[in-house]
């Protein structure tokens, strides 16, 4: 399935508001002229004042792959970010925003594929990511799949009761989740940074020729995709998407 990216200007009403932690907060938009989008696109989002004034920011896609003309973008709400800011506080259902997209061919996921899927996220990184995997059950993907997710406390999780469904299926999925700042008590997964020895235990090995989507801060990213690397995984085979301090490409 290909879908073309899409640089016009479209209206996107919002339908619903679903709160993931306190700074997060997806929202579903009803888009008639949506035309599809591939699992790890993003759209670029346009707020425009009633001075004239316009703040633009990218943001991935979390729905599934497919041409449904309702989406869903996950939004953290970033210290000081103008748009972030009134996305996750001040929208209503029936507000208009407009919106481009989707857009990005790189950091997408081929649902055909039979190869293993090997995520790794960290904070709201998840978001293209748990497009990859919505669709994956979708279709009723059966190659293994693991999410490796780095968040700073368990209240951050994204998704955590739906992630923790997905891994229950029966159909492959593994799920590790890591903590970086304290964990609650009885807390059965990993409690520090991503690592080369986290990476070593819980990713498939380089001669298993996985597929490797790594998304999350500039530094997360980087870090990650070096270890990997020093692994023997090859660098074409892994995929990354990163964002910096602005909250952009969440």
């Amino acid at each position: 399935m290909i879908f073309a990216e899409r640089l016009d200007w479209q209206v996107a009403t919002a339908a619903k508001f679903c709160r993931e932690t306190q700074g997060v907060v997806t929202i579903a938009f009803e888009v008639p002229e949506w035309h599809g989008h591939l699992a790890g696109q993003h759209v670029d989002v346009r707020l425009t004042a009633e001075n004239g004034y316009q703040a633009q920011r990218s943001y991935s896609l979390a729905s599934p792959a497919g041409n449904a003309a309702e989406i869903e973008l996950t939004i953290e709400r970033i210290k000081e970010g103008e748009v972030s800011s009134f996305l996750t506080e001040e929208l209503a259902i029936g507000d208009d925003i407009e919106l481009r997209g989707p857009i990005g061919g790189y950091f997408t996921w081929d649902r055909q594929s039979s190869s293993p899927l090997m995520l790794i996220a960290g904070g709201s990184g998840v978001v293209p990511l748990m497009s990859m995997l919505r669709t994956r059950y979708k279709v009723g993907g059966k190659a293994p799949a693991r999410l490796l997710y780095s968040s700073r406390t368990a209240e951050d999780i994204i998704y955590a009761a739906e992630l923790d469904r997905l891994a229950a299926n029966g159909d492959g999925l593994s799920l590790i989740h890591t903590l970086t700042r304290g964990a609650p008590s009885g807390w059965q997964g990993e409690r520090r940074r991503v690592d080369k020895q986290m990476l070593a235990t819980h990713a498939f090995q380089s001669s298993e020729q996985p597929q490797v989507f790594v998304c999350g801060p500039t530094l997360f990213v980087e870090t990650v995709a070096d270890q990997l690397i020093s692994l023997g995984h090859a660098e074409s085979a892994i995929k990354t998407e990163r964002f910096g301090p602005t909250g952009d490409k969440r």
